[in-house]
């Protein structure tokens, strides 16, 4: 089946960004429930991102802010902003993030670099003059000042008087304040340096020095006038960043607040103080910490421990009005929400994360039996309520206050996300969602397979007639921890089912080391992050092939990924080349000793302790085993997994005699947003894979 050029999904998926372009997000609700602030573009193949405003009682849309209208919506950003959104994995442009004071009065953001402030009642907005540009503003909680980051100082802008000045200037060219170091946004999915107090008089604020973080250099080879961009690297048994934290009044104290371990995976200030969490180097327990931000003392609240590793759990810790601590632990094989001191979830429930506290309402994802479907869920007052639909699906409580709670979600017979409003518990409207709609008729089944019982998806073409001929076969997977691609979510599948369009029986299977099933299986990866997932893959698709006898050729079986993916994708064809015929390897870690600290010690350990995780992982001892076509890609621009990966496992193959093909793309970075560059990589891939695997054009 063969796409018009002017429609085709390749085309179309790369310019909607993925289909995210037109999709509602970054939900703030005001206080009493009445309003919803939200990010959106105009159209699905619209980057600029606008401010909007929806009304819960009318149930109607305000434009607030176009960038365009502000002669804004052009992109020049600082450094400092490119490598925050390449952290976030942020492809659109315009307002990409916002943040208001506690009452929902006025939103503040960055555009170009410059700083803007709106007041979101009337949509009057005013550019801020600054000394340098912007990153991460954020007003204080009575909306009389607004801090940001420049220079790697942190800096307060005062609204009435707009004086402006540092209040925390970094000591030298290795320092900053107020921003999250690479460790804390690539892995701890924590994008911020600094806190305002809730009174608004002082601000926790994170002092990051890199100096002690070995020097890289990315360089641009089709452009050899340029010089390489010097970046400070964490990778595996090396130095990380040093991150102190400091309470910095507005009247210019500052008080230390110790943070003793190597990670500092977030922090909050609520109105009964500061909230730390805290990890070791080996990340094989957590603190939870009190401080007193006016002396820096701090008391251990509760630390938990694994032989295995802990795991970062997005939205806590929290607290109640009354003061009891929201928090998750493992415990009889799941991960559990608390409350208090005790576990108010059944271990059957895999906790997700905490999307928002409402009063005394704690809104939660979780799975039950089915990991593919993530529900979102409410605890209030000792009792359980399901506050998405039954059917299966993929949901969030996005945001909530005042009683409305905006619900998120997507399902596997659907198009596109849908973000519903809630009231009460009552249906109150929903937020519009411009995006394009892919043209593809989705046709997944999800199975499970293999002796571990495996979430698996199988694709088929549109047009294939249930075994009238068996097709080459195509696995898709991540198969690493922390990225679950078997999803009832129609999104998830978009790719995949054009790869089916093109002839393929497209496999997708989450094997050990995936989230989703619990804490057990997550930790099988331990110090092995090839044999479990490996294995896995191979029991999916064999498992798959049982599901469908008459309609996979496993005579024909190609693989392909990217990042975590594309190591396995190598890693099939040079360890299982009797199972595997042919890879796409998309930016692959090739050799963990490149990756970062934090990741790669969690699954391997520190190499100096043990070497052997990492010599087992590893993909260029394996390099004379190649007998099956290899296509590696890799952007030359990669900060997160250099391109070093690709080339010295290209030089290994070279060494070894094995031939392979390399397809470098100048200026890339992991993301791939470039617009031609993400329609033809798609191509190119259909292309490699129907020559490798002797499929007729």
């Amino acid at each position: 089946m063969t796409d018009s050029p002017s429609q085709s999904f390749p085309r179309l998926h790369a310019r909607t960004r993925r289909f995210s372009l037109g999709v509602p997000r970054g939900f703030t609700v005001t206080p009493d429930g009445e309003r919803i602030y939200f990010l959106r573009s105009r159209s699905g193949v619209d980057p600029v991102t606008c401010l909007w405003e929806f009304d819960v009682a009318s149930g109607d849309e305000r434009l607030v802010v176009n960038p365009a209208a502000l002669d804004a919506a052009g992109e020049d950003l600082p450094p400092e902003e490119r490598a925050r959104r390449e952290r976030s994995r942020e492809t659109a442009g315009g307002i990409v993030a916002y943040a208001t004071d506690a009452q929902v009065t006025i939103a503040a953001y960055a555009l170009s670099g410059a700083l803007y402030v709106t007041d979101l009642a009337s949509g009057a907005t005013r550019e801020l003059t600054t000394p340098g540009p912007v990153i991460d503003p954020r007003p204080s909680p009575d909306g009389r000042h607004v801090a940001y980051v420049t220079g790697g100082a942190l800096r307060v802008h005062e609204l009435a008087s707009g004086a402006d000045r540092a209040l925390a200037e970094p000591e030298s060219a290795t320092v900053t304040y107020g921003l999250a170091e690479f460790i804390a946004a690539e892995e701890m999915d924590r994008h911020r340096g600094y806190w305002w107090a809730p009174s608004s008089e002082a601000l926790l604020v994170a002092r990051v020095d890199e100096e002690p973080v070995r020097l890289w250099h990315i360089a641009d080879p089709a452009n050899p006038d340029r010089p390489a961009v010097a970046q400070r690297y964490p990778a595996a048994g090396t130095a990380n960043a040093v991150v102190e934290l400091y309470a910095v009044g507005l009247d210019g104290s500052r008080v230390p607040v110790p943070v003793e371990q190597e990670y500092l995976a977030t922090a909050t200030w609520d109105s009964r103080g500061v909230l730390l969490v805290t990890m070791p180097r080996d990340q094989k327990s957590m603190r939870l910490l009190a401080a007193d931000p006016a002396t820096g003392a701090t008391t251990l609240l509760r630390e938990d421990s694994d032989p295995a590793w802990v795991d970062v759990v997005p939205g806590v810790p929290a607290r109640l009005p009354g003061g009891e601590l929201v928090w998750t632990e493992v415990s009889e094989g799941g991960r559990r929400l608390l409350v208090g001191d005790r576990p108010v979830t059944p271990p059957t429930l895999q906790v997700r994360g905490v999307t928002a506290v409402d009063g005394g309402t704690v809104l939660f994802r979780a799975s039950g039996g089915d990991p593919a479907s993530i529900q979102a869920w409410a605890w209030r007052e000792g009792a359980l309520t399901l506050v998405s639909p039954e059917e299966d699906g993929v949901y969030s409580a996005a945001a909530a206050a005042g009683g409305t709670v905006v619900l998120t979600g997507q399902i596997l017979d659907g198009e596109g996300q849908v973000a519903r409003v809630l009231r009460e518990g009552r249906p109150a409207g929903h937020i519009a969602s411009v995006a394009e709609r892919p043209g593809l008729d989705l046709r997944v089944s999800l199975v499970r397979t293999g002796e571990r019982d495996l979430a698996t998806a199988v694709l088929l073409p549109s047009w294939h007639v249930p075994g009238s001929a068996r097709l080459p076969v195509l696995m898709d997977p991540y198969g690493g921890p922390h990225a679950q691609r078997v999803l009832a979510a129609s999104g998830a599948f978009l790719t995949s089912q054009w790869f089916a369009e093109q002839g393929f029986a497209v496999v997708v299977a989450d094997g050990r080391g995936t989230p989703g099933r619990g804490p057990a299986f997550e930790r099988e990866v331990l110090h092995d992050l090839a044999g479990p997932v490996l294995e896995d893959q191979v029991d999916a698709l064999l498992g798959a092939a049982r599901h469908y006898p008459g309609d996979l050729d496993l005579d024909r079986v190609g693989i392909r990924g990217w990042s975590f993916g594309g190591y396995l994708a190598a890693l099939a064809v040079l360890r299982r080349p009797d199972v595997f015929h042919a890879a796409v390897a998309g930016a692959p870690v090739t050799d963990w000793m490149l990756y970062d600290t934090c990741y790669t010690e969690r699954y391997l350990g520190h190499p100096e302790q043990d070497p052997g995780p990492y010599e087992r992982s590893s993909l260029l001892g394996d390099a004379a085993k190649l007998e099956r076509p290899l296509l590696l890609i890799h952007g030359l621009a990669d900060d997160n997994v250099v391109a070093a990966h690709t080339l010295r496992l290209s030089s290994a193959l070279l060494a070894a005699g094995r031939p392979h093909t390399v397809l470098p793309l100048s200026g890339v970075t992991h993301m791939t947003p470039q617009e031609v560059v993400a329609e033809n990589l798609l191509l190119l891939q259909v292309e490699f894979l129907k020559r490798s695997l002797g499929v007729s054009a």
